[in-house]
């Protein structure tokens, strides 16, 4: 019998896409989406999906670096720009298992979708469907009867976050658009 994996372990977590050729020997550029671009040579393995997939595979990358500022990587059996072409557009992830524990009342943006966000009387205004970063502060964008889109501010709006409860205590009126 095989070992469970906690539900929290086995969610993959997008964290940069492939991109252009760069030059002829099968390199392709690559966008992080982690807060440093280069953070994202920290993980391994890397799991891929393209667009016309479900599953994520695991990558076997045989080289990738920072390559000025961006990051540039060669996968197994992309050997030239034809086989660099067809990597493109390539979503690029890892287990969230592979995080390092967030600092106390940090959390990562992962752990918060789905979450019941709730007003301080304890009206439900739906659940965390995504967060955006914006240049002021994150936003939680809720879904519910209607989308609100609310500040992530720490003990000016979000005033508790329970995560093995659940929900996300906010200070915000439901009838704010």
């Amino acid at each position: 019998m095989s070992p469970k994996i906690a539900a929290k372990e086995s969610v993959f977590i997008t964290v940069g896409k492939t991109g252009a050729p760069y030059g002829v020997r099968g390199w392709v550029k690559v966008q992080s989406f982690t807060e440093s671009a280069e953070n994202l040579l920290d993980y391994e393995p890397w799991y891929v999906k393209s667009e016309d997939s479900s599953a994520w595979v695991e990558a076997s990358v045989v080289e990738a670096k920072t390559h000025g500022k961006g990051i540039i990587a060669r996968f197994e059996g992309c050997d030239d720009r034809d086989a660099a072409l067809l990597m493109g557009g390539v979503e690029i992830a890892i287990r969230r298992d592979q995080l390092p524990e967030p600092e106390q009342g940090e959390y990562y943006w992962v752990d918060l979708e789905g979450l019941e966000v709730k007003t301080l009387d304890d009206i439900s205004l739906g659940k965390v469907d995504h967060i955006e970063a914006t240049g002021a502060n994150d936003v939680l964008v809720v879904k519910g009867e209607r989308e609100r889109l609310i500040p992530y501010v720490m003990d000016h709006v979000v005033h508790e976050v329970n995560i093995d409860a659940g929900f996300i205590r906010v200070d915000w009126d439901p009838d704010f658009d």
